[in-house]
């Protein structure tokens, strides 16, 4: 009897100590989790625990500590983006509506027909810039949007690029610019989207158009299952162009900023391009910038 006693005391006595040491760990995590949130410091929370459920506990409050802090990263980057993209976007509005402005009161001081007519040709195309330029913007939005997917389907690719192509030849002859094609004879298909396909290649001729200059060679192949369009234009000061930003969103090679481009196109291209499971990229070389894209076969 005596010694079942003494077994109940040493019992309590050993649960006692547990029960104060378990306190008091669960006490240092508090005061270490009241210290980094009046401090707003990066610590992390570190003991040497006896117990394997604190020890646990520890390693969640960590990992949650963790993730609000890159939480708390991407919302500053996103504020940041925020900014500039406001800053971007007015500035480019702003200088089309202000030309706009001044046409119209030049319209109104019109005293002859041709006058008008001229003005009136003028202001038409301002304001088609100006859509162009929305509806640039409305895309980059949507493409932020991680949850935005394109309705993927068989395509005829080689199609889709061709008549998209043809549109602009006109645009190169006027402007100079000496079109080189290569393009594969036969009917190439994959699993994407037309009106995104035509997006892509017009940003890509668009800003041919902008930044190239005297010849633009323009490549439709396919390599076993992947796909490839390659187009190559002469650039002025290729050195000047940093590659790396090519499709950054605003960036432009030249630090003047043009009336009728928002620095979105490139971006934009390679947005969709990823949307339809394909990559792209871009170089120099030669005196040359290039755009390569290129997917898989259906």
């Amino acid at each position: 009897m005596l010694g079942l006693i003494i077994f109940l005391i040493v019992t309590i006595i050993f649960l006692l100590v547990q029960l104060i040491s378990y306190r008091r760990q669960v006490g240092e995590i508090c005061r270490h989790i009241e210290f980094v949130k009046k401090n707003n410091t990066n610590k992390i929370l570190f003991g040497d625990y006896d117990y394997k459920e604190l020890k646990k506990l520890e390693d969640e409050i960590n990992e949650l500590s963790e993730k609000a802090k890159k939480d708390a990263l991407k919302i500053r980057k996103t504020e940041g983006v925020l900014k500039e993209t406001i800053t971007n976007i007015s500035h480019d509005i702003r200088t089309p509506l202000t030309s706009l402005e001044g046409y119209f009161q030049l319209l109104s001081l019109a005293e002859t027909e041709e006058e008008r007519e001229k003005y009136i040709s003028i202001i038409k195309g301002r304001i088609g810039s100006l859509r162009e330029m929305l509806e640039e913007l409305f895309t980059y939005t949507k493409l932020q949007n991680e949850g935005y997917s394109l309705e993927l389907q068989k395509i005829n690719f080689t199609d889709a690029v061709c008549k998209t192509l043809l549109s602009f030849f006109n645009d190169f002859e006027e402007q100079g610019i000496v079109t080189e094609t290569d393009i594969s004879e036969e009917e190439i298909f994959i699993r994407g989207n037309t009106e995104a396909v035509s997006r892509i290649v017009q940003n890509i001729m668009k800003n041919i158009l902008e930044h190239g200059s005297k010849r633009v060679k323009i490549t439709l192949k396919q390599e076993e299952k992947r796909i490839i369009f390659r187009c190559e234009n002469e650039a002025e000061n290729t050195d000047e162009i940093d590659v790396s930003q090519v499709f950054t969103r605003f960036y432009k090679a030249d630090s003047a900023r043009t009336h009728s481009s928002t620095g979105l196109g490139l971006a934009i291209a390679k947005g969709l391009s990823e949307k339809m499971n394909g990559t792209m990229r871009a170089g120099t070389g030669d005196g040359m910038f290039f755009v390569e894209w290129e997917v898989k076969s259906e």
